[in-house]
């Protein structure tokens, strides 16, 4: 019974770090108005070839580098598969989410945009679950005794300053393009608040749950809800005025209402979000 809640924890743990390598590389383009002309352009052909070449890349990876190095070949592929499922049904949630799916749009138009999106997601799945869990988990408690008492007294400033760092370097790719202004304002209340507590909740899963490459390092270990909730509460912080400092860097925030600001604002919080947890973590390891 210990082994298979133990094998669940672990299964959850890759696939959220796949989840957030998926969003980590892809996000950007799943906010970019070329792609979503791309999906709807593209005719049925078209979207059958980038389909095929995107399962041969994940193979092509899982095969060389992927979390399992030794797997037969129907091995290989059920994990592609798997792969690709979770970047298809991600990817329809991100699309939904942000206001580019809708009842009234043709079945070509719908399913174009989620094969050209859901390509790039699935990579970056593969990539996640692979090459972005921590290395703590095969290390000895010896190890793991030094990594705990070098994380008792951490930096807050450092880490806040880090932070800042990782939600800029992240959001900067789409704050200063149009397709920010366009979700936030087509947006209705319910989706901003849904991306409010994705961006919420993967920031907290990738700095205190997942084993994400550097938690171990950088985050307080061994950690109580009062410091995960603290933690995440300031991570999100920054990556909120992050957003805002970036979108009216760029004059994003000329002659909106408040309303509008805020919009923005939670838009692009969710790239920073990355940034401020996945993204701090990597550039400081």
């Amino acid at each position: 019974m210990a082994t298979s809640v133990k094998s669940i924890d672990k299964s959850l743990k890759d696939y959220g770090r796949g989840i957030t390598g998926g969003l980590l590389f892809s996000l950007p383009m799943l906010y970019t108005m070329e792609l979503w002309w791309a999906g709807f352009i593209a005719n049925s052909l078209q979207l059958i070839v980038y389909f095929i070449v995107g399962m041969f890349l994940l193979m092509v990876y899982n095969h060389y580098v992927g979390i399992r190095r030794e797997h037969s070949f129907l091995e290989g592929l059920e994990e592609s598969i798997e792969e690709m499922g979770m970047a298809l049904l991600l990817t329809v949630f991100i699309l939904w989410v942000t206001g580019r799916l809708a009842p009234n749009m043709s079945l070509n138009e719908i399913s174009g945009k989620i094969i050209v999106e859901a390509v790039t997601v699935a990579i970056g799945i593969s990539v996640g679950k692979s090459q972005l869990g921590s290395e703590g988990d095969e290390k000895n408690d010896k190890d793991e005794d030094e990594q705990n008492k070098w994380s008792k007294n951490p930096n807050i400033l450092r880490s806040v300053n880090i932070a800042l760092c990782g939600a800029i370097l992240i959001a900067s790719n789409v704050a200063p393009t149009d397709e920010v202004m366009v979700i936030a304002l087509e947006a209705e209340i319910f989706k901003l608040l849904l991306i409010a507590l994705l961006s919420i909740g993967i920031g907290g899963a990738v700095l205190y749950y997942i084993n994400f490459k550097g938690a171990k390092e950088a985050v307080l270990q061994p950690h109580n809800f009062k410091q995960v909730v603290f933690g995440t509460v300031i991570m999100y912080a920054v990556a909120l005025a992050s957003s805002a400092f970036m979108l009216w860097f760029f004059g994003r925030f000329d002659g909106l209402s408040l309303y509008g600001i805020v919009a923005e604002t939670v838009v692009l919080g969710f790239p920073a979000a990355l940034g401020a947890s996945a993204g701090r973590l990597l550039i400081q390891t």
